[in-house]
């Protein structure tokens, strides 16, 4: 480690679907955190690790701020804020394209109750005019005093070497916190689960909605070097089951299909997974169900 080595934790904040994962997953340049059109796809704290020869910079992508409906909300919107108290930097990502609501007012409110500096991280300007970026800008600028504002594209990387330093020059020196290889703090099988759950929402399109979960039941490397993988897919209701077993589970045979490619690419080895379908009414409400699928609120 080099003199003046540098480190510190930054918490990504934001809508759900501002482009928060598409962002940690470029900056890592490995999928950790699954992307997805519908909100609120994000339900942990993901931390990624970024490590160069100046500095190492621990990300955590927080769940999407939102009006909570349910005990699953209330954790998701608790992991946020409480993310907030806790990092040296907070990277606040708004989308380029929407405008500004009460979304983006209530994520204000709670940054005026912390003294972290606070980047305004405009994603998606591939998409904008710059007439328009400007009036963004100028626009967010009357409403909360940002220590940085950063306009990039997270899906085209757009910027993001900008921002990348940006961060770097606002941390103290400190140690390395994880391994210069290690991407993540979570579990691979943390990581998994998460990956099929991505298939799931992105192959039932606004058939099944986030009532979904998944979780690793087992997971071991067989003697051939390849590792074996099952999976279980928790629905709430009967009718999610078939949408997403599919005509003569078609549909469970592409998820499958679809989350081997990531997960191989992941582990750097063959996978052979198997995945099956359970229905657990109303989880979303069940202290006991969401602490069994990874969702603790004793973390916070």
């Amino acid at each position: 480690m080099s003199e003046g080595f540098k480190s510190g934790f930054a918490a990504i904040i934001g809508r759900p679907n501002a482009g928060k994962s598409t962002l940690l997953n470029y900056v890592l340049g490995e999928k950790i955190a699954i992307m997805s059109e519908k909100p609120q796809t994000t339900r942990n704290r993901i931390q990624g690790v970024y490590t160069s020869a100046e500095a190492q910079v621990i990300f955590i992508d927080t769940p999407g701020i939102h009006k909570p409906k349910h005990r699953l909300g209330d954790f998701m919107v608790q992991s946020a804020v409480q993310t907030l108290q806790d990092v040296d930097l907070i990277l606040f990502i708004i989308d380029a394209n929407d405008r500004f609501g009460p979304g983006e007012s209530y994520i204000l409110e709670q940054l005026k109750n912390v003294s972290t500096p606070v980047f305004l991280v405009i994603n998606k300007i591939d998409q904008l005019h710059p007439d328009k970026l400007l009036e963004k800008i100028d626009g967010y600028r009357h409403r909360a005093d940002f220590s940085e504002v950063v306009p990039i594209s997270a899906l085209q990387g757009n910027n993001v070497d900008t921002l990348i330093e940006q961060i770097t020059g606002y941390l103290e020196e400190g140690p390395q916190y994880y391994p210069e290889d290690q991407l993540t703090d979570h579990p691979e099988r943390f990581v998994v689960s998460e990956l099929v759950r991505e298939k799931v929402l992105h192959l039932t399109e606004d058939e099944v909605p986030h009532s979904i979960a998944v979780y690793i039941e087992d997971m071991k490397e067989r003697e051939e070097g390849a590792v074996y993988i099952a999976a279980v897919i928790v629905v709430e209701r009967s009718s999610q089951k078939g949408i997403i077993i599919g005509k003569q589970g078609s549909m469970l045979k592409e998820i499958g299909k679809r989350a081997r490619v990531d997960i191989e690419s992941l582990l750097g080895s063959k996978v052979h997974i198997d995945l099956w379908v359970k229905v657990q009414k109303d989880w979303r409400n069940s202290r006991f169900q969401l602490n069994e699928y990874g969702y603790s609120e004793e973390e916070y």
